[in-house]
């Protein structure tokens, strides 16, 4: 194989990878896929600057990163792509991304590094473990959860990760005035959302209707954009933490 096929051989898994994850069912249950030569290489070259281990002790995120900035963190960023372009474009905030798909992680990591984005770190560990042992109260100022694993069927939406007792760890994690941004293609969800998000305490809804228009910082993706050309909604909630 000519280096040239070899490339052209690995980007078409990371866009196979990709098309993954931007399939309505996700999954936050650790698995791991088909690994290309060029995640492997970033998570071992970059894991050391650019990656966070878990362990059981909170983050100095003023550590983690050498400064003081507000922190975003968002679970479940599949490939990378628009988290990178939201540090990017915001480079005077901090962004902490949360993955347990390994190829992703290296996708990213990957990613992030060519495009020259230093204000992001990246974990390959279950979210809720990670916000229980590592994310100091009052820490954030932004949590973002894009597209989770809607769960469709009735029998399984107890499984979602928008529970009642998630918000209210999320707003133990959130500063005053931190804000919740939720977006998901699944009607039905957006419902279960919004109404977990009503019934949560010391929260306010920042929309004037239910649902906010997607933020100019929440890049639309091909995906997205595919999907809205074919009549598909998507629903972004935005609540701010007010206590």
């Amino acid at each position: 194989m000519t280096d040239q096929e070899h490339s052209t051989s690995e980007e078409n898994a990371e866009t196979v990878e990709e098309r993954k994850y931007m399939r309505k069912i996700r999954s936050f249950v650790k698995r791991e896929g088909r690994m290309t030569s060029r995640q492997q290489t970033a998570i071992e070259n970059l894991w050391a600057t650019k990656g966070v281990d878990f362990q059981d002790k909170l983050i100095d995120f003023n550590e983690l990163f050498g400064r003081h900035a507000p922190v975003v963190l968002e679970i479940g960023f599949g490939m990378g792509k628009s988290l990178i372009e939201m540090a990017k474009n915001a480079p005077e905030k901090n962004f902490l991304g949360i993955e347990v798909h390994g190829p992703g992680v290296g996708a990213c990591l990957a990613d992030a590094e060519e495009a020259g984005v230093t204000n992001l770190r990246v974990m390959n560990h279950d979210a809720v473990e990670v916000l229980d042992k590592m994310i100091p109260n009052n820490s954030l100022a932004v949590f973002q959860l894009y597209f989770p694993d809607p769960w469709h069927k009735s029998r399984h939406h107890k499984r979602r990760i928008v529970q009642p007792e998630f918000i209210e760890n999320m707003r133990r994690k959130l500063a005053i005035g931190g804000v919740i941004h939720m977006a998901t293609d699944w009607e039905n969800y957006a419902e279960h959302m919004l109404a977990v998000l009503q019934a949560a305490a010391d929260f306010k809804n920042t929309s004037e209707s239910d649902y906010a228009p997607r933020p100019e910082w929440r890049p639309l993706t091909k995906f997205e954009n595919r999907g809205n050309n074919l009549g598909h909604g998507v629903w972004d909630l935005l609540f701010e933490r007010i206590s």
